[in-house]
């Protein structure tokens, strides 16, 4: 069922089925032009039914309404071929575009650097994780956003703000005049965001906190995250999310000072605010999702300087540069 969180911009809360995040919330915004979705959810039958529920309490026409999705993660872009089916324009950043199409014809380009990282340790690889069975079905045509475009839909005028760290392309939607942000998972209420690695020539974690502090310095009277509650005060929440990530550095440093650590080690020592008893009863989808941000951690002290990666008998392993 949607609900008005502001005038003439409807929550659409699609249920998430077994897994932790519990739900999305998805955008709609009616308008007599052209009409806008923010995100889609999981594509699972539950989620499409939710969406797709949403979509006739609105009223809106999906051939004249634009699919924005924030970022490539299945829960945000699952539906997006189904929607582009139905007549849907689709727009998404554009590294987060390829990245999309890819991760369905071709995943071994999109997580083969973290998953070869994982497999030099522990062979956590890419067939045990659940999001190819969850993702669009098949590639879509897309129209790539970048800084600087905007998009009119009713009363409001979105610029388009990069904000990469989530994910390579993340975008968010800023709305200069209401002082609204459509943030994606960029800064969530409860939760933080899962930062993860995705290339040794990405530093994800240094991308996320100049985002952060990219978004500190806007003016917005509301955040309209995918997760959880709406947020008002976006500094104070950035500058808990920006502590959070600082004190994971900290942890990870005094893992390090025991010596050479490999990925998996590292997140197997790591505290997680999860309901299992110890890493070993870890699903292991959650093994990746720990691990990779684990590894977006260690490589984040390799870009300051402060830890190196060695490869010692075919396996990568984490020092400091200074124990």
């Amino acid at each position: 069922m949607i609900r008005e969180v502001y005038p003439q911009i409807y929550l659409n809360e699609i249920p998430l089925p077994k897994n932790p995040l519990k739900a999305l919330n998805s955008y709609i915004i009616p308008s007599q032009g052209r009409s806008l979705i923010l995100d889609t959810g999981f594509n699972r039958e539950e989620c499409r039914n939710a969406l797709m529920e949403g979509i006739r309490a609105s009223g809106i026409d999906l051939k004249r309404t634009d699919l924005v999705l924030t970022h490539m993660h299945v829960d945000h872009s699952g539906l997006a071929d189904y929607l582009w089916k139905q007549g849907c324009k689709v727009y998404i950043g554009k590294k987060d575009g390829i990245l999309l199409n890819n991760f369905r014809t071709s995943p071994e380009q999109v997580l083969g650097h973290l998953s070869e990282g994982l497999n030099l340790n522990q062979g956590i690889g890419m067939k045990e994780i659940e999001a190819f069975d969850i993702a669009p079905k098949e590639p879509f045509a897309y129209t790539p956003l970048q800084e600087g475009d905007c998009l009119e839909v009713g009363p409001y005028r979105f610029e388009v703000i990069d904000i990469p760290g989530h994910s390579p392309g993340h975008i968010g939607l800023y709305e200069r005049k209401h002082k609204l942000f459509l943030g994606g998972d960029h800064i969530l209420n409860e939760i933080t965001p899962n930062i993860t690695f995705w290339h040794y020539k990405i530093d994800s974690l240094g991308n996320f906190m100049e985002s952060l502090n990219k978004i500190r310095r806007f003016e917005i009277d509301w955040v309209f995250p995918s997760h959880r509650s709406l947020i008002q005060d976006h500094r104070q929440r950035i500058d808990e999310l920006i502590i959070h990530h600082q004190e994971r550095l900290e942890e990870i440093t005094g893992i390090l000072r025991d010596g050479q650590k490999s990925v998996i080690e590292t997140a197997a020592r790591m505290h997680w605010d999860l309901s299992y008893k110890s890493w070993n009863d870890f699903p292991l989808t959650q093994k990746w999702f720990a691990s990779g941000e684990a590894m977006a951690h260690l490589e984040h002290l390799v870009y300051k300087g402060e830890a190196q990666r060695v490869n010692s008998e075919g396996k990568h392993y984490y020092e400091l540069v200074n124990p």
